[in-house]
């Protein structure tokens, strides 16, 4: 083996990629003479990141805090693709780690294409095949993967993907997704600590004026930039609807910021005694009002993943997935931003015990939380050579 500590280059910017990528920063640092690993973050997402970095104890070498108000995807790209360039040009590391579909995943893997580093792509493979959908996520992650070294993909599904589009075997790894690493790493960390845990019931506590311990409620997210729009109103419609019909089934949606989402939400779900708009949570909160709902309605994809590791149903309010395993194991079902299908979707697992049960117990996809030592294999092979 090598003497020579192989120096990664970690590069992340948004709350979801901080999550999926702690595991597997923790267990890089566990291997220091193997490893030195640099954290550098663009802060794409500002306060959010913040609050997963905190959770996780991970503080980062670099910060480029590049986030400004009413920036477009041009102007962020751009702005990452020249600090990222200068990072790399200043710490000269042997290998580049980038995460899943974000702008800053797709600038930072092209500074290191043209730095000439090789780059590893977590969560690799996620298709829809069509590239509007989500827009731009779905050119991000097809441009990363064909400059990417090593693609790490989540499933078999995944790999196919990827072989379909002429990549080498060689370079695909199936290795689960990280997401289910970080929950359990979360909850773990969370049940160690009874401090942390009256700390977030007690805030939680605050925010819902129910008993959400016990009582049934759907815990709701939607953020995505296709539902912009005609979209998020008829999220909101179905919402509505049935808060009415189910008048002791509670519905809790932490409203993301974004005015395109905030303000139709708010508009249109105020004043629902049953309905709980709330400010977005800390991932520990979020993790654990997942562990208590009774079912998810999201247009996210990393909830996709981890709510069947809780045996939550999850109901996806998008009209395409990159992530069909899900949906072919029966943890997930996909039912589009109609309003009539989402409530038909959540009537049904409210009603009828047998279709709640049939979603709430088979086995999740996505792994089995050994997702990061399958990456680190891969890499002490290259430390090897």
């Amino acid at each position: 083996m090598s003497n020579k500590r192989q120096k990664i280059l970690i590069v992340f910017g948004t709350r979801p990629e901080a999550i999926k990528m702690a595991p597997l920063i923790h267990d890089l640092k566990k291997l220091p003479n193997e490893f030195e690993v640099i954290v550098c973050v663009t802060a794409q997402h500002r306060e959010m990141l913040d609050q997963a970095l905190s959770f996780f104890g991970i503080t980062p070498d670099i910060d480029l805090n590049l986030m400004k108000s009413g920036q477009t995807i041009s102007g962020l790209v751009a702005s990452v693709l020249a600090s990222v360039a200068q990072v790399i040009e200043g710490k000269q590391p042997d290998m580049l780690l980038v995460h899943g579909d974000t702008s800053t995943t797709l600038a930072t893997a092209m500074a290191g294409f043209f730095a000439g580093i090789p780059i590893g792509h977590v969560e690799a493979g996620l298709r829809t095949h069509r590239m509007m959908e989500p827009f731009p996520e779905e050119f991000n992650r097809q441009v990363v993967s064909k400059i990417a070294r090593w693609n790490f993909a989540p499933t078999e599904g995944n790999r196919s993907n990827l072989l379909s589009e002429s990549f080498e075997d060689a370079s695909i790894t199936v290795t689960g997704n990280t997401v289910i690493d970080a929950l359990f790493l979360a909850l773990d960390q969370i049940d160690r600590d009874p401090a942390q845990v009256n700390s977030i019931t007690e805030s939680l506590s605050r925010q819902l004026p129910f008993d959400w311990r016990s009582e049934r409620f759907a815990l709701i997210t939607g953020h995505r930039r296709e539902n912009f729009g005609d979209g998020i109103k008829q999220i909101c419609k179905a919402i509505s609807a049935l808060a009415k019909d189910y008048p002791s089934v509670h519905f809790v949606y932490p409203v993301h910021l974004n005015p395109q989402i905030l303000w139709p939400v708010q508009d249109l779900l105020k004043g629902y005694a049953n309905i709980h708009l709330i400010d977005p949570l800390g991932y520990p909160e979020f993790v654990y009002l997942m562990k208590h709902c009774f079912v998810v309605l999201t247009d996210s994809g990393g909830i996709q993943e981890e709510a069947p590791s809780l045996g939550k149903p999850v109901l996806v309010m998008r009209d395409v997935s990159e992530r069909p395993e899900a949906i072919s194991f029966g943890t997930v079902k996909l039912v589009g931003t109609k309003s009539e299908a989402i409530i038909h979707g959540v009537k049904e697992l409210l009603d009828s015990e047998s279709a709640y049960q049939k979603m709430a117990q088979q086995t999740n996809p996505y792994g089995d939380g050994q997702a990061c030592k399958r990456i680190i294999e891969v890499l002490r092979g290259v430390h090897a050579k």
